[in-house]
């Protein structure tokens, strides 16, 4: 499933790996040692937050699309 959300996507040397943030949903975010398998890990971690908030009954924020300070 891809997801509406906006990607934050970066290398960090710190890490040797590629970042990825989802502003959108507090502490959402991934890595991987390429682009593509940052931005897959990254798909499956934002369908198992909203996962968890539904089943904690917690609010989903819709998708707002390219935020400004990005």
């Amino acid at each position: 499933m891809i997801s509406k959300y906006e990607l934050i996507v970066y290398w960090s040397d710190e890490d040797s790996s590629y970042i990825v943030e989802v502003p959108e949903l507090p502490g959402c975010m991934a890595d991987g040692s390429s682009y593509q398998d940052a931005v897959g890990n990254a798909e499956r971690v934002i369908q198992e937050w909203l996962e968890t908030a539904h089943e904690l009954g917690r609010p989903i924020p819709e998708p707002k699309g390219r935020l400004m300070y990005a």
